[in-house]
């Protein structure tokens, strides 16, 4: 895994946070609901490819 997808997570869990608690203290739960949601999908569809990879892995070492 590379150390920069570990940074941008980082800086995504950051920017999601305070943007949270802004949208919160503004009386806009809804929308600092979906924020999070948001921060929480990019990161998911930037961990597929090595979850995939990880599957791949697993697959080749227990199929003989």
């Amino acid at each position: 895994m590379e150390v920069g997808i570990i940074f941008k997570i980082g800086a995504v869990g950051i920017l999601v946070s305070v943007l949270g608690q802004v949208l919160k203290h503004s009386g806009r739960e809804d929308q600092a609901f979906l924020t999070s949601l948001a921060g929480l999908i990019v990161v998911l569809f930037w961990l597929l490819p090595y979850i995939s990879d990880l599957f791949d892995t697993l697959r080749k070492l227990f199929v003989f």
